[in-house]
């Protein structure tokens, strides 16, 4: 008989989460579904550079070694099934360790495989059809090291309606492990949109982990005992309705302050946010306390999704290291700074002399010295400071002669230069690329093991994204009364944050602590201010949305990461400072007795 409510724990949110994500879910005992995300778009170029070597790998390791040996028994004993992108380059590859290791444990698992995600051999063709690089004008690079499409739900919820304890796919969005479970569960149709709105923001909210339960919480001291953080549990109603919560004696804090935040979490327009299922509206989901450490959220909406799925390459564009030395003492920011100036004007002068040419890109800023606040930042003068120097060039051996030439600054320049930490090591300069792809050029297949029984999963072609306007600002309570006697407080006082990156897009959600604060933060965070305040790290657009059903605002900061993720050279690539800096705003409040 069909079941009204399933509870789903996310276990995962990136190659290298804790252990202890699956080991308390699991042992919680609350479980029907664990779900997996690993994937992030420089793991995939890991991945594929580590198949290239060695062609069974190309998976996450951790997901087999580590995870499952931890708790795939008891996991079966209890009948909880398992949905983990951990497939990346070489799903069957991962499925076949998972076999060696069911066998060792003495645990019979049927395990279902998805693949269909790989774009490379579609490459020769595109080229030739001169495709170009999704908002950009750039042809596609030539040393393509991995190109792969972000599949959906559908694959997984067919892999489970064909009776599989464990799906293991390759790159599919964050969110998808979880709405192909509730598919699955509550046989949710294709183009119930309202529903698959709904799951997906239940995946969006799970697929981070502890950050949907307490971690990165802007007010970080009101959340207890971070050593035993609790992996966020989601109990889900067929309607689209959910809870979120965690495994009962854990740390972490689940509220609508820290799950509204993310919910915020790099998602563009609020009105419009695309999957390959469904084109989300979470402009007017609510959240509600609904006992400690419970939070009950309604109200997503969905429209059809659009006909192309977007894919993301990374490429080799060179080489690049990062160096770091510590300086203490007096002025130890400008000493730092000269230290590295003198290592750039040095090696230059021996590429001069080698015939190497110059540095593509140099980045150089003090650790400490609050480098992401700029103009903003305390003029007080500090008495250590960590010099980062990263760098990228053309030729392998240029990069090699830089690293050589660290450690002399050791002798040679600053007092109080130490803590050099070796050698600096050398690396492909890694770079992202994405392009739009037609559905139809995909065939997303499931395998079931060990008998090879493959389902070929058809997609609908989905709609032109309607022309509908970006998430309107929604008059609150209360009024902007900031006529009279007024104080400055920071941004802090009045909300919180949280940031994020897609590419060089930096998105930084503020939520209003009191609802009666949203009119005088809309006045006073205008985009045009949030630019002006963000001018020394971002150089694009800043568009600004609103979601009025938490009280909160989200801003798209473009060209704001130094090239972004891979490509950047700061010390904060994903900019998840950004909020942090954001905080720091100074805003006027009216003066009270």
């Amino acid at each position: 008989m069909a079941r009204d409510t399933v509870s789903i724990g996310g276990a995962s949110g990136f190659w290298g989460d804790s252990v202890t994500g699956p080991m308390q879910l699991v042992a919680s005992g609350r479980l029907d579904y664990l779900v997996f995300d690993y994937l992030a778009e420089l793991t995939m170029s890991l991945l594929a550079a580590a198949r290239q070597k060695k062609p069974e790998l190309g998976y996450a390791t951790d997901f087999v070694s580590v995870a499952m040996r931890a708790v795939l028994k008891d996991a079966m004993a209890q009948g909880i099934r398992i949905v983990a992108n951990a497939g990346g380059v070489n799903p069957r590859g991962c499925a076949e360790a998972l076999q060696t290791l069911a066998a060792e444990l003495g645990v019979p698992v049927r395990i279902a495989v998805v693949e269909g995600d790989d774009v490379t051999p579609l490459l020769p063709a595109l080229r030739d059809e001169g495709v170009r690089e999704w908002q950009g004008t750039r042809a596609l690079p030539e040393k393509i090291l991995s190109a792969n499409a972000y599949l959906g739900a559908l694959p997984i919820k067919a892999a489970l309606d064909a009776g599989a304890q464990v799906v293991i796919t390759g790159r599919c969005v964050d969110s998808a492990v979880t709405l192909g479970a509730l598919m699955h569960a509550f046989d949710w149709a294709p183009d119930d949109y309202d529903r698959l709105a709904a799951g997906s923001l239940v995946g969006h909210i799970l697929e981070c982990g502890c950050q949907g339960t307490g971690g990165l919480h802007t007010d970080w001291e009101s959340v207890p005992d971070w050593a035993n953080s609790g992996y966020p549990i989601a109990e889900c109603r067929r309607d689209g309705s959910f809870v979120v919560t965690k495994p009962a004696g854990t740390g972490g804090l689940v509220t609508p302050a820290t799950v509204g935040e993310q919910l915020l979490y790099e998602i563009g327009d609020p009105a419009r946010y695309l999957l390959p299922d469904v084109v989300c509206d979470f402009t007017q989901v609510t959240m509600t306390q609904d006992g400690p450490d419970r939070v009950e959220v309604h109200g997503a909406r969905g429209h059809a999704p659009t006909p192309a799925y977007k894919v993301s390459g990374t490429f080799a564009d060179g080489f690049r290291s990062n160096a770091q030395l510590t300086v203490v003492g007096f002025d130890a920011d400008r000493k730092a700074r000269r230290t590295g100036e003198a290592i750039l004007e040095r090696t230059r002068g021996l590429f001069r002399k080698l015939g190497l040419g110059d540095y593509s890109a140099t980045h150089l800023e003090t650790l400490g010295s609050a480098y992401s606040f700029g103009p903003h930042q305390p003029a007080s003068p500090r008495f250590e400071s960590v010099l980062w120097l990263a760098v990228t060039h053309a030729d392998k051996r240029a990069l090699e002669l830089f690293t050589r030439e660290i450690s002399p600054a050791g002798t040679s320049w600053s007092p109080g230069t130490t803590g050099a930490g070796g050698r600096p090591s050398v690396s492909p300069a890694i770079k992202q690329f994405a392009l739009l792809l037609d559905k139809a050029r995909l065939q997303p297949r499931v395998t079931l093991l060990p008998d090879g029984v493959a389902i070929d999963v058809p997609v609908p072609a989905g709609a032109p994204l309607p022309d509908t306007p970006a998430a309107a600002a929604v008059p609150a309570e209360g009024t902007d009364d900031t006529e009279g006697p007024t104080r400055e407080v920071p941004l802090i006082a009045l909300a919180y944050a949280r940031s994020g990156d897609k590419g060089d897009i930096s998105n930084i959600g503020v939520i209003a602590r009191n609802p009666q604060d949203v009119p005088l933060l809309r006045a006073q965070l205008t985009e045009e201010a949030v630019a002006r305040h963000l001018a020394h790290l971002v150089k694009g657009r800043v568009t600004r949305y609103e979601l009025p059903g938490i009280h909160a605002f989200n801003f798209v900061c473009e060209q704001a990461l130094d090239g972004g993720g891979m490509a950047s050279l700061r010390n904060d690539p994903l900019g998840k400072g950004m909020a942090q800096v954001l905080l720091a705003m100074p805003v006027r409040v009216p003066v009270t007795d």
